[in-house]
């Protein structure tokens, strides 16, 4: 057992970093006012294979893992340009296409992730089911060798840039209150496909939709994997989106340590550098210590997701996805903090991040939900919802 990353697996980490610092914050930051979104840094990053490290060799990817793909995500992160992409296209339907999809689906998408050609989103939030899985409400009925899919998603990231969706639908005959998802590739021109982007007061070069599905009609081959064995297959793709969102906001963590050291460094008050000062000094000093503990576990995660034991995972993942979030918003508020009334001036980049970070406690699962998982999986405690 080792606790340190392999030599391949930090020169990955490198090379990104320097990618992302061409590009940097400021980049990051005119795309999202400007409504517009990272296609450069996403279509580089893409030719230079970083977006498929983890699509298998035989479709022109890396080959490797979950771990190497997190990496990526938190490098661009740590650099001032998280893409909210990386944690759905690549991660989860990439994975899910990867691991259950047909020969067929696997030629048709895998070599477009790999090179980052493919974008595609995942839908399975509707409005009325919150974080109850169960209550999914979005259906899909045979007809012919079709199926038509009728139903409506929420906080749905990336549709404007995606050339398909991949949708949690329940199938017809499930209405028995027992959930049995099927996962459906849904191309983002499909009739009755459509899309209304959500006013958000984030700033963010991701922007997030509703998605309607007004008896979509797709050929029988849009259906992922078994239609009676989708649970595994969603959770599958779900535990490394949680691995992806522990390492996106370890990223974002870094980015404001690393911005509060210098600071804290180079400002001088009263004849000295105000990071000289246990007021200052021991705050920054948890936050790193809380940093590299989320890390570690997400580096756990990772692992035990790659060896393939998703049960595993599915604990590991959860609660190294709540330790990145409450670490984020920490990092972020504290360096605000330190900058004092520089902390919200455009120039120092960490006013906008506030709110960004705060989106972590929340999705891709609350924290509230990750608690209620562990005290019942980890801790044996009776169910409480």
């Amino acid at each position: 057992m080792t606790l340190t990353e392999p030599s391949e697996r930090q020169e990955l980490r490198a090379a990104v970093a320097e990618l992302a610092a061409k590009y940097g914050h400021e980049y990051y930051l005119g795309k999202a006012r400007g409504g517009g979104h990272t296609s450069e840094l996403w279509d580089e990053a893409g030719r230079l294979g970083y977006l498929g490290v983890s699509v298998p060799e035989a479709y022109g990817g890396g080959g490797a893992g979950i771990g190497e793909l997190a990496a990526v995500c938190e490098e661009f992160c740590a650099a001032g340009t998280p893409m909210l992409l990386m944690v759905v296209s690549p991660a989860i339907c990439a994975t899910v296409i990867a691991r259950f999809g047909t020969d067929e689906q696997k030629a048709r998408w895998l070599p477009g992730f790999a090179s980052g050609r493919v974008r595609m989103s995942f839908a399975i939030t509707e409005p009325d089911a919150g974080s109850n899985a169960h209550r999914i409400t979005t259906t899909a009925r045979r007809d012919g060798g079709d199926w038509v899919l009728s139903g409506r998603k929420v906080f749905i990231s990336g549709v404007d840039e995606a050339d398909a969706v991949l949708v949690v639908a329940r199938t017809s005959d499930a209405r028995t209150g027992t959930l049995k998802p099927a996962l459906f590739v849904v191309p983002t021109d499909s009739p009755g496909l459509e899309y209304r982007a959500i006013p958000m007061d984030l700033v963010s070069a991701d922007k997030q939709f509703e998605l309607l599905l007004d008896d979509v009609r797709l050929p029988g081959d849009a259906l992922v994997g078994e239609e009676d064995a989708a649970i595994a297959q969603l959770f599958a793709g779900l535990n490394p989106e949680r691995i992806m969102g522990a390492s996106f906001s370890a990223g974002i963590a870094r980015y404001a340590l690393d911005k509060a050291v210098r600071y804290a460094r180079d400002r001088s008050v009263f004849g000295a550098p105000i990071g000289s000062h246990q007021g200052l000094a021991h705050p920054l000093a948890e936050v790193k210590i809380e940093l590299e503990l989320a890390r570690l576990m997400t580096q756990k995660a990772a692992a035990i997701y790659d060896s393939g034991d998703d049960a595993a995972a599915g604990e590991a993942a959860n609660m190294a996805k709540y330790a990145g979030a409450e670490v984020a918003v920490r990092a972020v508020d504290q360096a605000v903090q330190v900058h004092g009334g520089n902390g919200l001036a455009s120039e120092y980049g960490l006013g906008t991040m506030l709110a960004a970070v705060r989106v972590g406690r929340i999705a891709p699962v609350s924290r509230e939900m990750i608690l209620n998982y562990v005290a019942q999986h980890s801790l044996g405690l009776p169910k409480s919802y």
